[in-house]
């Protein structure tokens, strides 16, 4: 057997290696940190699942919640398929808990037996396995860190977990049922916010089991970095990207990124559970920024931070708007009916009388109504009555999740062909952002119910017409 022991091992990074390496796992908080009774915990950002943000009525106080324990409770407009509950839910805000309970890197051991390794990874302190070889593995031990909070996400239900997240499937809604076989990780990523200003966050694949241990088998990508220390990827990957300009009006889709164990930043794989990780991009950082995609293989996240939130648009303007656009009294240019949006407060059932169409090729706004159909075309395709363009023909909707809104701009554009609603900023920068699917495939789609955008630029303006009087 050989056992090495490493006290020097800081972080897994080279620059948290400077910058934590002479601070003691032991260090206290400082008097006054920590929220006092009645205060609000300090919020360091929240998560959206994307394709899952369905009409779920207003939002009330007592829907408002934040995650300061182990267990996870969520402010949220949007809902999943089968509801929100407990940990699994389509939106959860990350605050600053009580007590610190973030880890750091401490000790790296070298094993050459397999029942030592064991023996050592089953102590209940945190640590990381990379098995090498039947006969040779590293653990590297972890110990806490007085200075982070550490938030962790999987498809587990285990108490470990703080956001439950399940497969969202193309079109809306959750993968459900015995039959539906999940390519998300019971522990897919951890993130470790700073209790410290500026709060920052940082995302690491895979994260710790009931046991404290995360395990990187033989197959699993892994490598020993030039410093040393060792790294490795998980099954299926957690791919991150970036925006270009933040999550704002001037926002463009950035380049999607794998993240390792170690939270180092590395280009794509040839495909999602290649053995061969991609190369090293050495001036990218695991820091979450406002805006930030967080894929999971199967579900796909969005990071807000505070900052950005306040600059989103609320749910009482989202409210305004619909009432502002229902004022203009819109009208079927064919039944000259009075068209109107529903409120979210009842829920999607089923369209309401005055619900607006639109056929989503030339964004003409009408009534429903049930002649134009091209069933030689599909069961879907009519013959718009204005300017003859065939194409899908589908109920609007406005989008509800005010976190996924780039600014507060009127309602003017519908996604195609789901016909979800938002601004025309908002839309044009959700259509030209690739999702991962699958392996190595890529498809944009409506952040709100996760169908995959269609046409030649996956919205379209919205054309209404005014009342005649």
């Amino acid at each position: 057997m050989v056992l090495e022991g490493n006290p020097e091992v800081g972080s897994p990074r080279t620059s948290d290696l400077q910058h934590r390496g002479n601070k003691g796992s032991c260090v206290l908080s400082s008097p006054g940190e920590d929220a006092q009774p009645g205060e609000e915990p300090i919020k360091y950002g929240e998560l959206i699942v994307l394709g899952c943000c369905e009409e779920g009525g207003e939002e009330t106080e007592a829907q408002r919640g934040e995650v300061t324990g182990p267990r996870a409770h969520s402010c949220y407009n949007g809902c999943l398929a089968s509801g929100d509950k407990g940990r699994r839910r389509s939106r959860l805000a990350l605050s600053r808990r009580p007590h610190a309970n973030g880890v750091k890197p401490d000790v790296m051991h070298h094993i050459s037996t397999p029942l030592v390794s064991k023996a050592l990874s089953n102590r209940g302190q945190h640590s990381i396995s990379y098995t090498l070889s039947r006969s040779h593995s590293v653990i590297v031990e972890y110990t806490h860190d007085s200075d982070t909070d550490m938030f962790q996400i999987g498809r587990s239900t285990e108490n470990m977990i703080d956001f439950v997240v399940t497969d969202t499937s193309p079109g809306g809604g959750a993968a459900e049922g015995p039959s539906a076989q999940s390519t998300i990780s019971r522990y897919a990523c951890r993130i470790l916010c700073d209790r410290r200003p500026p709060y920052t966050a940082r995302i690491y694949a895979a994260g710790f089991d009931a046991s404290s241990n995360i395990f990187l088998g033989e197959r699993a990508a892994k490598w020993r970095t030039p410093d040393g220390l060792m790294d490795g990827l998980t099954t299926n990957g957690v791919l991150v990207m970036h925006p270009a300009g933040g999550f704002s009006e001037d926002s463009a889709p950035g380049v999607w990124r794998e993240i390792s164990v170690c939270g180092n930043v590395y280009t794509l794989r040839d495909s999602r559970s290649a053995q061969q990780r991609g190369k090293l991009v050495e001036n990218e950082s695991n820091v979450l920024q406002d805006g930030s995609l967080i894929d999971l293989c199967g579900a796909t996240l969005l990071w807000r931070t505070p900052a950005g939130l306040l600059r989103a648009p609320t749910l009482k303007q989202l409210e305004a708007q619909r009432q502002e656009a229902n004022a203009a009294r819109p009208q079927c240019p064919v039944g000259l009916s009075t068209l109107a949006f529903p409120s979210p407060a009842r829920g999607r059932t089923a369209p309401d009388k005055q619900q607006p169409w639109v056929y989503v090729r030339c964004g003409h706004v009408h009534g429903y109504h049930g002649w134009g159909c091209r069933r030689e075309r599909g069961p879907q395709e009519r013959e718009c009555p204005l300017c003859r363009l065939v194409g899908p023909y589908v109920p609007l909707w406005l989008g509800q999740e005010a976190g996924l809104c780039l600014d507060p701009g009127p309602p003017s554009h519908a996604f195609a062909p789901c016909g979800h609603v938002c601004s025309e900023k908002t839309a044009r920068y959700w259509a030209q952002t690739p999702l991962p699917h699958g392996t190595h495939a890529f498809h944009a789609a409506c952040p709100f119910c996760g169908a995959w955008l269609t046409g030649e630029h996956g919205c379209v303006r919205l054309i209404f017409q005014g009342p005649l009087d």
